[in-house]
């Protein structure tokens, strides 16, 4: 499989694939989002604060729940996404929803081709930056769309975590970003024994690549934090739930952070390149 080229094509296909599977899941719960449910967790909620008024661009947004959610929250946001199918189905659910949300289908490194705005917010997470090859791209995307003091919202899944092979069980892949990864997977993570198989192309980024990406790019850490469980049981081992939202690789416990968070902002006195 060539991927130079094409890894995007491969990758929008990977996740037309899933998406109505994912719409039907329990994992998803897309009744019960429809009835009110918020689709935040816990660690996110507390990063944002009040959102009245704010304008929020939301990368990778899938089919738009956590979109939807910012905005009945009082946000004025927009979601990108690559998949073609997640952002059509975005714009029927907020439809159903009776919620205002911008969708915009593009990749992530074309946005500027598609959009030209500013935000007070730029918010991605859970299972995003792994779609991404060029970490310092991605955090030039972010300084674009940022207004001058504007935050960078990032939660993620621990860079340890895609060490390890399917089961926890032995260090499969390099910490380190050494190139893309080819995988060919059957089922999703909503449901491990769904009748589809589709390849993607992924990377690994350590803590550091994220964070450079970053600083290079005219924003300030301002706080980073790891959290030694995950608000999702999305994992093919056995996971056990030790607090509501709260799960665990029940072989390994709590000796691994499972995701972490940073928050940056963008420095005011960065002049617009032209």
């Amino acid at each position: 499989m060539k991927t130079k080229n094409n890894y995007l094509e491969i990758n929008k296909e990977s996740w037309n694939n899933r998406t109505e599977i994912h719409l039907d899941s329990e994992f998803y719960d897309v009744e019960g989002f429809l009835k009110g449910k918020n689709s935040l967790n816990e660690i996110e909620l507390k990063l944002f604060g009040d959102l009245k008024g704010k304008k929020i661009l939301h990368l990778q947004c899938h089919f738009g729940q956590d979109t939807i959610s910012l905005a009945r929250m009082g946000a004025i946001v927009t979601g990108i996404d690559l998949s073609n199918k997640s952002i059509e189905s975005a714009q029927e659910l907020a439809k159903k929803a009776n919620i205002e949300a911008q969708f915009i289908c593009c990749d992530v490194y074309d946005l500027p081709n598609h959009l030209d705005e500013k935000f007070d917010i730029v918010y991605t997470s859970y299972g995003t930056i792994g779609w991404l090859p060029d970490l310092n791209k991605w955090g030039q995307v972010i300084s674009t769309f940022l207004n001058p003091g504007g935050k960078f919202i990032f939660v993620e899944f621990h860079p340890i975590v895609w060490m390890f092979d399917d089961h926890f069980e032995k260090v499969e892949y390099n910490y380190l970003n050494k190139g893309e990864i080819l995988e060919t997977h059957s089922g999703t993570y909503t449901d491990l024994d769904a009748p589809i198989t589709q390849n993607y192309v992924c990377w690994n980024h350590g803590i550091a690549e994220v964070v450079m990406g970053l600083i290079s790019n005219d924003l300030e850490i301002g706080s980073m934090e790891e959290y030694d469980f995950s608000p999702y049981n999305c994992f093919n081992e056995k996971v056990e739930e030790f607090e509501p939202k709260r799960h665990r690789v029940k072989h390994l416990e709590n000796k691994i952070p499972l995701v972490y968070s940073i928050v940056a902002r963008k420095k005011d006195n960065v002049f617009e390149k032209k």
